[in-house]
Parts: C-alpha cells; structure tokens; sequence
C-alpha cells in the first residue's frame, strides 16, 4: 500500500483500483480536498481487506471489478459492521449501479469529472456528519445481500469461462464530449484495445474506454462476442465472411466492410460461433 501525505488536515481515504490510472485520477481530484489528509492506494481486494481492518480510514473509493476479489467481496470479508462509509466506482451500467442507487450508496461510473466526483465527495461528508447509525449498516448489509442473494454462502469471484456476477452487460457507461453515453452492446460492431483504452466502434462512433479489454471480454456475452486477435473482440452478428489473407492467413470481415487479422489459433472458435448463428 502506497501513502501520498497532503497535509491539510482532516480525512484518511483510501483508494482501491487494479488500474494505476483509476487511482491516478481518483487521487488527483482528491488533492482538491482541504479537509483530505492523508490518500492510500491498494492494488488488489486482498489488500484492500487488509489495509480497511489495520487503517480504519474514514473513507473508501472502491473500484468494483477486480480479480481475485472484487469490491463485493471486500465488503463481505471487512463486515458492514467494520466497514467505513463507502464511495463505489464502476465503469458498467449493470445490476450493481441499481443496488447501490436502491440502497442510497453512492458510485461513479468511469470515466467520471470533478463535477460528479465533488457531488459524491459532499454526499460522504454529510454521512461523515450525521455520524454511522443504523441506517448506514442497514443500507450496507442490503447491499451485499441483494448481490450474492439471502441463504446463500458467499460467493467468490466468477471463473473468466462463466457470466459474471448480476450477469453480462447490457450497456457501458462511456464518457463522450463531456457526457456519459450509455452504449447498448447490441449497438457494438468490434472493440479495439489500444494502450490503456478500449475503443469501442459502434456505426460512426468510436469512443474510448479506460478499460482493459480483457475486463470489456469477461463482461460481454461469449456467444454474442469473439475475441479474434489479442487485440480485437468482435460482435458476432457483424460478421460477414472470413476471407484469406495474402500472407496464407485469415481476416474477419464485417458487414459494413471493415477488415479485421484473425489469430490461427482463434479461426476454429469463430467458425464454430458463425455456424450457431447462421
């Protein structure tokens, strides 16, 4: 765990997000905060359970997708009794963002601005004032419960071969000359990663994700969606036909003409989508 001491008194908060910038930029806007004294960052969940129970900081920025354990398991394993006020951060539209707004938590949905980022700030120090009562725990524990379910054991993080937790994705939050664009998947035509970013074409449109696409991957339906290069994911209903390449290999080609490379090793996947959906 990484401290950034900004001495001006008054907040310990602790950052956690598997993406160095997630944490960049959470920690940037935080240096904006007069009442905010100290920002630590965690990596991982594990980390995070960790450094929550050693640290008690006064708040929490967690990110909601991340392996090994995600931030619903971070507040399985701290307990809603143990657990500070908590600020959720997410970059998809999804079961979770209901449970958190049907339970009065706050979250930011990635990429967010200052604007939006103070908003949620002020909301935790008006929970900060009215100190943790019962409605707090109450609100926490409905939380967790509406997502792993009443009765049941606790549930770790979903193998990459199997649909995530509250299923896959419907829309991804995405933010596009200066507001959120909620893009329905069914509107994607391929994703392209590229550095930090995903880009995500969908008709004219190509804006950008500060995802992995490995995480865009695990979200997205394997039977509406095909990784066809290490690079590339591709909505199945776009594609037209493979077609040989000159160098003897293969590339995608989709509906609107658009050619993709295709990976030797991925070619006997997508026939065998191509041939479900056709």
């Amino acid at each position: 765990m990484s401290e950034a001491n900004l001495e001006r008194g008054g907040w310990r908060v602790l950052v956690v997000d598997d993406e160095p910038l997630a944490r960049d930029n959470v920690r940037h806007l935080l240096a904006r905060a007069p009442d905010v004294t100290a920002v630590h960052e965690c990596e991982g969940g594990r980390e995070a359970v960790e450094a929550i129970l050693r640290e008690r900081p006064d708040l929490v920025f967690l990110d909601v997708q991340m392996p090994e354990l995600d931030g619903f398991g971070v507040l399985r394993e701290v307990g809603p009794e143990r657990m500070p006020p908590v600020i959720f951060v997410t970059a998809f539209d999804r079961y979770a963002v209901r449970a958190f707004e049907a339970n009065a938590l706050d979250y930011l949905l990635k990429p967010f601005g200052d604007r939006r980022f103070q908003e949620s700030l002020e909301r935790a120090r008006r929970q900060r004032e009215q100190g943790r009562d019962k409605a707090m725990l109450e609100r926490l524990s409905a939380l967790l419960d509406s997502h792993r379910g009443r009765g049941q054991e606790p549930e770790r993080a979903p193998a990459p071969s199997g649909p995530p937790e509250g299923g896959y994705v419907e829309r991804i939050a995405v933010k596009t000359d200066g507001k959120v664009l909620l893009l329905p998947v069914e509107e994607l035509d391929w994703c392209e990663a590229e550095g930090n970013y995903v880009v995500l074409h969908a008709g004219g449109r190509s804006p950008m994700l500060r995802e992995t696409l490995n995480r865009v991957e695990q979200l997205l339906d394997p039977s509406r969606f095909v990784r066809v290069h290490r690079s590339t994911l591709v909505n199945v209903d776009r594609i037209r036909e493979l077609e040989p390449d000159v160098d003897k290999g293969w590339v995608v080609v989709l509906r609107d003409g658009t050619r993709l490379r295709l990976s030797p090793g991925r070619k006997a996947v997508v026939e065998a989508l191509l041939r479900q959906t056709f």
